[in-house]
């Protein structure tokens, strides 16, 4: 990182950032050719080991591209805030972001989906309980997991 004096260290930073914000850009690749993509997520992170957990749509292209290639990337920023200058070279920009890599993998059980599914309504509705999936829900949709396995950290106050 070039700008060492941003750099967030710490993983109860990382954890903080995650946990403050919603919604990602979730990175993949398709055949040398970058493919972005916003979604909500939730998350836990046990013995330092990050995981990410998304769904989705059995069909459609990120199903293809995933299946392709499981290695993906992972970029949330939060706290967000101009700052003005006084020219316009002086503007700048307050921020907390992390980015990650890892890959991904599909749940597969019943347990695993419902699993990663109370994580993703738990992370977004602020909700300590857990939520009811019908089996039929289930079978409707694809629950992924990103488990990480680099991360980075910049902030700018």
């Amino acid at each position: 990182m070039r700008r060492k004096e941003r750099e967030i260290r710490e993983l109860k930073e990382i954890l903080d950032v995650i946990g403050r914000c919603k919604h990602c850009r979730l990175g993949l690749c398709d055949d040398n050719q970058p493919y972005i993509v916003p979604l909500n997520y939730g998350y836990a992170c046990q013995d330092d080991v990050l995981t990410l957990y998304f769904h989705s749509a059995k069909e459609g292209k990120k199903m293809d591209i995933i299946k392709r290639n499981n290695k993906a990337c992972f970029e949330i920023d939060c706290d967000t805030h101009l700052i003005a200058g006084s020219s316009a070279c002086s503007y700048g920009y307050q921020y907390r972001s992390v980015m990650c890599f890892g890959e991904i993998t599909f749940l597969e059980t019943v347990e695993e989906k419902r699993d990663g599914l109370n994580r993703l309504m738990q992370h977004q509705t602020g909700k300590a309980t857990d939520f009811s999936f019908e089996d039929h829900e289930l079978e409707k949709v694809v629950v992924y997991k990103m488990t990480v396995q680099t991360f980075t950290g910049k902030m700018r106050r």
